[in-house]
């Protein structure tokens, strides 16, 4: 297969993606909310397509094919009208520039090495569990604290230390998250939002497709094509020799030009948190 060729698949891949996506926004808002009137029984859920041609200003023609996935060009100016029409937030609106190939969503070469000072860095941190990711939540570098918050993610092989991987397959790494249910979906939301800029390199496709093959999970919060941006929360970790952890975890992104690489640490909320990682320090390696 040629260079030319795989430039092709990528941006079909792409469209494909754009009309998923289109479309599951599109189903999720009725008629109501943008103040149509609801006559006689529809057979699909939300606006129809010529609704939000309508709304939005464009041909009925040309929104279709775009939801097709078909190989059109749009500006800026439509595909904002777009955003609005379908209700999209600040992050599914950059989302949606990004599939659409608006320069506003240019692709930047993916982080997946690290200078040796972020060790230092990350070692330099401890009692504070930290940890440097890529955007396909893949694990680059971590302190000894991270490691035994999470019950060893070095004993894994390469392909299997990534985040949304272990969130997903690892009965062990779950039982320690308290709050899976609520932190699950915001991971893939912010996985997927990530994957527009990626959405045709193997790394990325393969990970989706161990994930959808392993995780029946993963395909019902995969098919909802939520999009969310990353940001600090606070997280709840079960130990298994300390008990409940209360972590406030921050990113810390490596500079304009790492794409997506960032340093997550994880500070204690409280003082029973603070006493209790400590204690966790003192217990290495036997933490874990």
């Amino acid at each position: 297969m040629t260079a030319a060729t795989d430039r092709i698949d990528e941006a079909q891949l792409r469209r494909n993606e754009l009309s998923d996506f289109l479309r599951s926004r599109r189903e999720r808002i009725s008629p109501e909310e943008v103040g149509m009137p609801v006559s006689g029984r529809r057979r699909t859920p939300g606006l129809r397509r010529e609704e939000v041609a309508q709304l939005a200003g464009v041909g009925v023609t040309w929104y279709t094919w775009l939801e097709q996935g078909r190989k059109i060009n749009a500006s800026a100016q439509v595909l904002d009208a777009i955003a609005r029409t379908l209700m999209l937030d600040v992050n599914e609106r950059g989302h949606l520039f990004t599939l659409a190939g608006s320069p506003l969503g240019a692709s930047q070469v993916e982080c997946n090495a690290l200078s040796p000072a972020i060790q230092v860095l990350l070692d330099q941190l401890e009692p504070i569990p930290a940890v440097t990711t890529n955007a396909r939540k893949d694990v680059l570098a971590h302190n000894a604290m991270f490691d035994t918050l999470v019950g060893g993610i070095s004993q894994y092989p390469r392909d299997e230390q990534n985040i949304l991987w272990q969130v997903f397959t690892n009965p062990q790494w779950r039982a320690r998250l308290v709050d899976w249910e609520d932190g699950a979906p915001r991971m893939v939301a912010q996985f997927r939002a990530a994957m527009a800029d990626h959405v045709g390199e193997p790394a990325w496709k393969c990970l989706v497709k161990r994930l959808q093959t392993t995780s029946p999970e993963f395909v019902a919060l995969w098919k909802r094509h939520d999009i969310e941006g990353s940001e600090s929360r606070t997280k709840r970790i079960l130990h298994p020799r300390v008990g409940l952890l209360r972590l406030d975890y921050t990113y810390l992104w490596l500079g304009p030009h790492a794409n997506g690489c960032r340093i997550v640490t994880y500070t204690p909320v409280d003082e029973e948190s603070r006493e209790r990682l400590l204690a966790l320090q003192a217990a290495l390696p036997l933490a874990a």
